[in-house]
Formats: structure tokens, sequence, C-alpha cells
């Protein structure tokens, strides 16, 4: 079949920027004890999301509403801005692959940070966009360099995530309004914003929602739980916003999952609570991992990132142990960054499962 693919498509490899744990369940053929590696909330999504979720599954015949049309209001209300500033999409990766569908062509610079979300330069090289990747400063990305790469090589996309994955890490607001206010004049600025709702005061920056080189970008993966259904929004000017009518899956957004999302959005109680359970799991984990000798990095996210102390390979034999245990985990992909490994949030149960493993899996990987 690939006699029928553009020049381009061949040339691209066959890959995923993820295995899944399903994937890995696969091989070894038995189920994992902790699911402790994708970044999901293992404190669940709001009960009147689910609720809602169940009621709406007895219209699944009918196609999902393909303007989003109550989501949209409800996001505006949630945000201070209108209708018009919202973009609703298939979760945070499928927006960046419309993003990139929108702006790219073969050959256009683009700016990211070496060792961050892998999903974005996937969908970068799906359209043929020419990346430049800066190394982070310590355990954060780097906004000069980003920057000073973006006006060196007249990037029309810069990405940014803060809080960060895969280091948890965070820059301040005014750091990132220190790097709006200096946009080179041709680039737009992703700024992800995936794990928001879960990092400290003072780490959501203030920008004008008409600002005509940021698109912000949320998610109902993280602190709503509703990874499985796979919905996400951007935060733009209106121009912005409306021009991803121009490529969007309509329908992409099925009727429950629509459901699930406003009810989710609507029961801040319930995510106040999961702000207070995951400031608790981030410090019985940090604990846990002085306790191996691991050293903690700083986290904004639902996760921490450990630092083994040595090098990759170093690293890879921990998780390797540690699946071998029964404990799904992940690890940066790039030196220095894989020095360490990173571990989700989880209810006490599981984490107990990490406490009797971790220990096991150092001695076993020496």
């Amino acid at each position: 079949m690939s006699r029928f693919l553009t020049p381009h498509a061949a040339r691209l490899p066959s890959t995923v920027p993820f295995t899944g744990p399903e994937t890995l369940e696969r091989r070894t053929g038995s189920p994992f004890r902790a699911r402790l590696g994708a970044n999901e909330s293992l404190f669940g999504p709001s009960p009147r999301a689910v609720a809602a979720m169940k009621a709406a599954a007895e219209g699944a015949w009918m196609y999902g509403d393909p303007e989003n049309h109550d989501l949209k209001q409800a996001l505006a209300a949630h945000h201070g801005v209108t209708p018009a500033h919202v973009a609703v999409g298939p979760g945070i990766d499928g927006l960046l692959g419309l993003v990139c569908r929108l702006v790219l062509e073969a050959g256009t610079p683009v700016v990211t940070s070496l060792g961050a979300y892998p999903t974005f330069n996937f969908h970068v090289a799906g359209y043929g966009g020419m990346l430049t990747r800066v190394p982070y400063k310590g355990d954060h990305e780097d906004p000069d360099a980003l920057l000073a790469a973006a006006r060196s090589t007249g990037a029309k996309l810069i990405y940014l995530a803060n809080p960060d994955n895969p280091m948890g890490s965070h820059h301040p607001a005014q750091v990132i309004e220190d790097m709006v206010a200096n946009l080179p004049d041709p680039a737009l600025l992703i700024l992800d914003e995936a794990y928001a709702d879960l990092a400290p005061p003072g780490s959501v920056p203030t920008i004008a929602a008409d600002h005509p080189q940021v698109i912000r970008m949320r998610t109902f993966s993280k602190g709503y739980g509703l990874a499985g259904c796979r919905v996400g929004y951007a935060i733009t000017s209106p121009d912005l916003a409306l021009a991803f009518d121009k490529v969007r899956d309509h329908f992409g957004i099925g009727r429950i999952s629509q459901a699930g999302a406003l009810a989710a959005l609507k029961d801040q109680d319930w995510l106040q609570a999961v702000q207070s359970r995951t400031d608790a799991a981030r410090e019985r984990l940090s604990r846990i991992a002085r306790a191996n000798g691991l050293t903690p990095l700083p986290s904004a996210t639902n996760f921490v990132t450990m630092d083994c102390g040595r090098d990759g390979d170093h690293a890879r034999k921990v998780l390797t142990e540690l699946e071998s245990r029964g404990v799904f985990i992940r690890m940066p992909g790039v030196a220095p960054l894989d020095r360490c490994i990173r571990i989700s949030l989880g209810e006490d149960q599981t984490m107990d499962i990490l406490e009797e493993t971790l220990p096991l899996a150092l001695k076993a990987a020496g």
C-alpha cells in the first residue's frame, strides 16, 4: 500500500509517541498491579460526571453536537472569556495536530525543548515541519533559549508546557508573561497547560484571550480525571479559534464525552478535593523516593519525577525492574533528563504497592 502514500508520508516511521500499558500487558500476559506511568488521575472523575455519562449513553445512537455548544458556553463562563475564544478538540494531543495542520508546510521552522512532550514532535514531523530543540536549563524548560532559537530560525511555532512534562517543574506566571511579551513577530506560542488545574498558586499567567500570538491548551484528562473521554480545549483569539473549524473532525467529541466534561466542569468541589488529594499523594511519593535514596524533584503536576542519581541506563533498569513487579511507570527519553524516572500519583492502596516494590527494583537494578 505504500505506493499510494505521498513521498513525505512514505518516509515517516510507523510509530506512536508512547507505548501504552495495555501493549506492555499483552507482551507479558499479565495486568499491572499499579498503573502509574500515564499521568492519569487515579482519583477518578466526579461522580456527577459519571452519572451524566451514564445518562448520555442511552443517546449514544446520536452524533454529538458538532459545535460543542453547551461545553463551549460553560468553558467561556468558567474562564471569563467569550465562546468565540474557545475551541474544543479530542484532547490536547488532537489540538496539537490541528494547529500543526493549520500552520505548517514542508520545511516550516518550529522550536521546542529537547525532551519535552513527544506527541508535539510527532505532529510536526507528520506535517513536514523542521524542528529545532533547545536543551532544558536544569530541570526546567528554558523560555529564553526557546525565544532565541525562534528568532534565529524564524520559527512559526514555539511549544512550551507549563507545568512541564516530563520533569514536573514549572515557571512562575511572571516568567511566562515575560516570554509572551517578547515573542518574535512570526511566532505563535502553544502554551500547554495540561497540568494547570493541579499547579500551585502563582503558576498560571495572565494573558489576554485576544492575544494574537498565543494558544493556551487545557484538558479534562488530568485534574478532572477524564483521560479516556479525550476532551481538550484551546483558549485563543477568535480568529484562531475559528480556524480550527477549517480542519477539525466536527463529530470528534461524542455525546458521552461532552456530557461528562460539562458535568465535571460544573463540579468544582470535586476538583478541589482532587487538588487536596494530589498534594497529599505528592508528599507521600516524595517521602517514598527519599527513603529509597532517590531525589524527588519539586512537582507542580500529578506525578513526581525522581532523580536516580546515575545515568539513563541505570534509570531504564529501574523502570524495567518495576515493570517486572507489576508497576507501570515512565521516564524522560533523552539525556540528561533520562537519569530520572517519572511516577504518577495515586490513592494509598496503589502507593502501598509502589512502596513495597521500589526497594526491590532498585536492589535488582544494582
